[in-house]
């Protein structure tokens, strides 16, 4: 019988293992794509020359080279260490930091005294640096889930360090060493995206199916959610202290969208709304620099009612109308009558005015792209933590877009951010730089072939 058994078995062999689903790399297109950014960066670089002084840039060949070859080395450091990656987010980080390049050395050119292009050029290029660093060095990004609690620890100290320091318009926030100064913040939210992953991500069954019922709602048992919200009040309650509202509402929107993500309960969105309305209204009326931002806001033209001329929420309703469908081209806006705040807080007013509405849609298109790229990555993930951490960060980038550029267009109260990549600020583009190259090796880790006999498994690697 054993004799018969192993002549029908050499007759007919077993089919063979089913193969992996692959995915093309499509470094090609990746390189692709980054030349034509790079293209199109070193345009605008040239249009501002030309307008504001007759003449291309005499600085425009080494722009362009030194962009390139950053391009380059980041390019290769995904082909050789994330072949697999999604070859949409390197092109779209590079284009938009390119463009911020650009529209700040535009306002440079109209206010010599307060040169900040120099500055941010040094900042993207440690960003760049920092981005291919994190390429080579993670392997795989389920190493992070180890340091969960090392994470949040760092995060909570980088948010105090900063009421040490000497407040600066206001708010306790940066951190001054000579002519330099960053904000810890930044990299805060970074790491406390990693420990709301990796604890959700843990604790995921029990926030699904545990917690007693209330005609259609389920609470959540407080021994698995008690952790979590200590972690996210302790962290909004420095931020307040501080003052940095706007970066207490990303992470007050971090929290609810990772949290409805993990349990899969819609609730979590309606609390979420009710909650931030109503700590909106109580901070709005109860702080004074908060009071008068909602202020503002009401009626932004209040202050040329009452003959002081257009505050800064005005000029930028201004920039805003003046560009119209086509803007007036690069060089040819007035948005440096708002002030101190062009390059940084509004300087989407800017890209409004001289890139017009064509130009600010094809902006705000790229950062949904980057987004929805996030999150096609973590869907396409078979270990929880991956998807929410890829989750967490493109709704990271969501919430500033949606929250600077609802603030510079009168849609919701001015809070005091940085746009992604576009804005002046040093700590801002480097942050934004890691997420990328977080995103890229989970893209990597999503695409990348599965063998046939690999079971699914959200283990972190040993």
């Amino acid at each position: 019988m054993t004799a018969l058994t192993a002549k029908v078995a050499a007759d007919n062999p077993p089919p063979p293992p089913p193969p992996g689903v692959r995915h093309p790399q499509r470094r090609g297109v990746e390189l692709a794509l980054l030349a034509g950014a790079v293209l199109i960066v070193w345009f605008g670089h040239a249009s501002v020359g030309l307008t504001l002084r007759g003449a291309v840039p005499d600085d425009a060949g080494r722009f362009a080279a030194g962009l390139a070859a950053a391009a380059l080395v980041a390019h290769l450091a995904v082909r050789l260490f994330a072949p697999c990656a999604d070859p949409l987010l390197l092109p779209i980080a590079l284009l938009l930091n390119g463009l911020g390049l650009v529209l700040i050395q535009r306002l440079d050119l109209a206010t010599p005294g307060r040169v900040a292009a120099p500055d941010q050029l040094v900042w993207s290029g440690l960003g760049l640096a920092l981005f291919v660093a994190a390429v080579c060095l993670l392997r795989d990004h389920r190493v992070l889930q180890r340091y969960a609690y090392l994470s949040v620890a760092a995060a909570l100290l980088l948010m105090l360090v900063p009421v040490l320091f000497p407040p600066i318009n206001g708010a306790h926030i940066w951190i001054r060493v000579g002519g330099l100064s960053f904000q810890p913040g930044e990299f805060a939210k970074v790491l406390l995206a990693v420990f709301f992953a990796s604890y959700l991500a843990a604790n995921r069954t029990a926030l699904a199916l545990t917690g007693r019922r209330i005609w259609k709602f389920r609470l959540l048992p407080g021994r698995v959610l008690a952790p979590i919200l200590t972690i996210w009040l302790l962290s909004v309650g420095v931020l307040v202290l501080e003052r940095d509202l706007g970066t207490s509402l990303l992470f007050f929107g971090l929290f609810v969208i990772m949290l409805f993500v993990a349990t899969g309960r819609i609730g979590w969105i309606a609390i979420g709304l009710v909650l931030a309305g109503v700590g909106a209204f109580a901070v709005g009326t109860l702080e004074p620099h908060v009071n008068s931002r909602v202020d503002d806001w009401l009626n932004p033209f209040a202050s040329i009612e009452a003959g002081q001329g257009p505050g800064q929420l005005a000029q930028s309703l201004f920039a805003f109308a003046e560009g119209g469908a086509l803007g007036t081209g690069l060089g040819e806006g007035h948005s440096t009558l708002i002030g101190f705040a062009a390059k940084s807080d509004f300087i989407l007013a800017t890209a409004g005015e001289e890139l017009g509405l064509v130009g600010l849609t094809a902006i705000l298109l790229l950062y949904a792209l980057l987004v929805a790229r996030a999150f096609r990555a973590g869907l396409a993930l078979r270990d929880p933590f991956g998807r929410l951490l890829a989750t967490g960060l493109g709704a990271i980038v969501a919430l500033q877009v949606f929250v600077i550029a609802g603030g510079v267009t009168g849609l919701i109260p001015l809070t005091g951010m940085a746009m992604p990549f576009l804005a002046q600020g040093g700590s801002s583009v480097v942050t934004n730089w890691l997420i990328v190259a977080v995103l890229v090796r989970i893209s990597d880790c999503a695409r990348r072939p599965v063998p046939w006999n690999e079971e699914p498994t959200g283990k972190e690697p040993a």
